[in-house]
């Protein structure tokens, strides 16, 4: 047999022929499908690099100024809600056992709302009473996330000072902790005029708050997007580390690509690992989930192997293999999703791991469970805290 190197989806990609702007794509296609590869740079514009930066920049801009007005709206909400309980408290004389009721059944309402702990709800409540005109809330301190109004309300009792660090942490984009040293330092005693306004601009695209504010979780949480959030968090992780793992095995995964997109039809499809391993003349699709095994994956992998058989496979390599990671599994939904599938798929969770449903001569090929399972384990990040 003649003897093949390892594929590599860095090679020039094959182009449809009769086409004066022909898309470049990985292996094979077909009228319908195909793993799509961007054109070589020297193909591209004289002014592809100064307009790709204007994009960026642009995007940039428009998802800040996006997620800062959802932070607006949870800051107001959250302003609403403690003028609410303070009023209560001033007219009725609502105590703390009265505000563990009432998060019990917030919570019980808005259950994937963690920030509606009895100790967020006291926050609510000081926040109110700091700020009791709702000009000043909409105009200034609404236009920061929820962490450093906290800080400015544990650390100043100054109204003026407080507003003016929160028009310097918009400013500069100042994180929690950076805001707390600043407050520490005394920095308004040195710099001196207090402001009574926000100046009309965002906080830097590259600051660290700026950065921060996308994977706020009290955020995420009010907006009900919080597991969601988590979930990309912890295949992002997930998918970093396996692909660091399976390669320093050292036994023959020859790692392709990551994300790899497959057109087919009208619908967009990124697979999260692509490997060929050497000795077993195979691709792996590898792909991770941070929820509980669903039967769809499997008609999900199945999909993305037979895209890979078809256009991707040569004739001399073996069928495609599909290794799926969930947070857990249940060993007899996963028996009915595989039976009579006719292509090697395992299923592991992240506790128990892999290979556990794959044909016995590739058994010996892949990671073991106690290899999986000792790497997963270090893999898997905490859950943030939003209470």
């Amino acid at each position: 047999m003649k003897k093949r190197s390892v594929p590599s989806l860095n090679k020039p990609p094959t182009q449809r022929a009769n086409s004066s702007d022909a898309r470049r794509s990985l292996g094979r296609t077909r009228e319908d499908a195909r793993f799509t590869a961007p054109p070589a740079s020297a193909e591209l514009p004289a002014d592809y690099a100064s307009t790709l930066a204007t994009l960026k920049e642009q995007i940039r801009e428009s998802r800040l100024r996006t997620v800062l007005s959802a932070n607006a709206a949870m800051v107001t909400a959250y302003w609403e809600v403690g003028r609410i309980i303070l009023g209560r408290q001033e007219k009725e004389g609502w105590g703390t056992r009265v505000i563990d009721r009432l998060s019990t059944d917030l919570r019980q309402t808005f259950p994937d709302m963690q920030g509606l702990s009895a100790r967020n709800l006291k926050y609510m409540r000081a926040f109110a009473a700091a700020w009791p005109d709702p000009a000043i809330v909409q105009r200034t301190v609404a236009q920061i996330p929820w962490r450093q109004n906290i800080a400015l309300l544990e650390r100043l009792s100054d109204p003026t000072t407080r507003l003016w660090y929160a028009a310097q942490t918009l400013q500069h984009g100042w994180t929690q902790p950076i805001l707390a040293l600043q407050i520490e330092s005394g920095l308004h005693a040195r710099q001196g005029k207090a402001v009574s306004n926000f100046p009309a601009t965002l906080p830097p695209a590259q600051s660290d708050m700026a950065a921060q504010v996308f994977k706020d979780p009290y955020l995420f949480d009010f907006l009900g997007t919080a597991d969601e959030r988590r979930e990309r968090d912890v295949e992002r992780a997930l998918v970093d580390h396996i692909q660091k793992f399976l390669l320093e095995l050292g036994t023959g995964f020859a790692f392709l690509g990551r994300q790899v997109h497959l057109e087919v039809g009208d619908k967009d499809f990124y697979l999260d690992l692509l490997f060929y391993h050497v000795k077993l003349r195979s691709y792996v699709v590898v792909e991770l989930k941070a929820v509980a095994f669903d039967p769809g994956f499997v008609g999900q992998m199945n999909l993305y192997l037979s895209a890979v058989d078809d256009l991707l496979r040569h004739p001399d390599d073996k069928p495609s293999i599909g290794l799926l990671l969930c947070k857990e599994k249940n060993r007899l939904v996963v028996e009915y999703a595989l039976r009579d599938l006719k292509k090697p798929i395992g299923v592991a969770e992240w506790q128990t791991k892999l290979v556990e449903s794959l044909p016995k001569p590739l058994r010996n090929e892949l990671p073991t469970v106690a290899e999986i399972e000792a790497e997963m384990e270090k893999a898997e990040p905490s859950k943030p805290d939003a209470s």
